[in-house]
């Protein structure tokens, strides 16, 4: 059996928001697996909401470069501290890489890197990032890029709190006009603020779902067996009653079937929103995708511990 040290309960209470003995037992009852002990708390509901999961630790930007409505690029560029994120140097960099990528062909993040750097030929993109290093003093990290080109319609963008957040919408539409642009731009805002993972739930695989309901089943199956005996329900009422409780969680995360954040009714939902919009300008208007990008997403910060570090330096002297 893998030993279990405070290192491990440490981080697998960071990711799942469960206290620390429960984190304990999970590692115990799964060896040490840090993907199988989230799995454990979850089927036993002592993992928080799933947010926590991807905590958002890094710094950096994310930054869009536009051609018109017709093309659109999304970069996010890391650095260690906040402070460089909001170097004006540093800014300027990140808003050169979106460009970068706007005009590029590439298709990986290798190729990306290996390109001529548009404001200087003589270098590639790895060794201005390389240079930029060195001027700012810190190390930097262009972590990922996407280049979206309408083909049946235009696009949306739309960058939230400054660089925090970037979105590009691509929309199907056969008008493209004020109304439109505008619709599609408070889509973009909605995708920012409540993180879809897909556009419709035909996107989504029968495997996720049969792994989401096996998780659902799991917690109502214990959450039945602490009632008192006299109110416990059979299983396949349980199983019966999944189905709501998983169409609820799958709307949640496809944008279409979300509830518009500025309905008048509070139920219109995104796609009866860009059905109506649709309809009084006279288009076929439905998102085709969209890309999400938040600084740092998925990265686990480095912890300090300002202690350790004061004796450290104490020491040396």
């Amino acid at each position: 059996m893998a030993a279990i040290t405070a290192a491990m309960v440490k981080e697998l209470r960071e990711v799942s928001g469960a206290g620390m003995m429960d984190c304990k037992k999970a590692l115990a009852e799964t060896n040490g697996d840090m993907d199988a002990a989230m799995e454990f708390l979850r089927k036993n509901g002592q993992a928080k909401a799933e947010k926590k999961a991807n905590r958002i630790a890094a710094e950096g930007l994310c930054w869009i470069e536009k051609d018109g409505d017709q093309k659109a690029a999304v970069v996010e560029v890391n650095s260690e501290t906040d402070f460089v994120a909001k170097n004006e140097k540093f800014q300027a960099y990140v808003q050169a890489v979106a460009k970068q990528a706007l005009d590029s062909d590439s298709k990986d993040m290798d190729s990306f890197m290996a390109e001529k750097w548009e404001g200087d030929a003589s270098r590639t993109v790895q060794e201005e990032l390389v240079e930029k290093i060195a001027t700012i003093g810190e190390k930097l990290s262009i972590r990922r890029f996407e280049k979206v080109v309408a083909e049946e319609g235009c696009l949306a963008t739309y960058v939230h709190g400054g660089g925090r957040i970037g979105v590009i919408v691509e929309a199907k539409t056969d008008v493209v006009n004020d109304a439109v642009k505008e619709a599609l731009n408070n889509v973009a805002m909605q995708i920012a603020a409540l993180y879809p993972k897909y556009v419709s739930a035909d996107e989504i695989s029968e495997e996720y779902k049969e792994h989401e309901k096996e998780i659902l089943l799991a917690q109502a199956l214990k959450e039945n067996s602490e009632l008192p005996a006299e109110k416990q329900k059979p299983q396949q009422i349980i199983e019966k009653m999944l189905i709501g409780r998983l169409n609820k969680e799958l709307k949640e995360i496809c944008l279409n079937d979300q509830v518009y954040v500025k309905a008048e009714d509070g139920k219109q939902t995104v796609a009866q929103y860009l059905a109506q919009v649709g309809k009084e300008n006279g288009a076929a208007l439905s998102v085709k995708r969209f890309v999400r990008f938040e600084t740092g997403e998925g990265i686990e910060k480095k912890q300090e511990n300002f202690a350790e570090e004061v004796m450290a330096q104490a020491h040396k002297n």
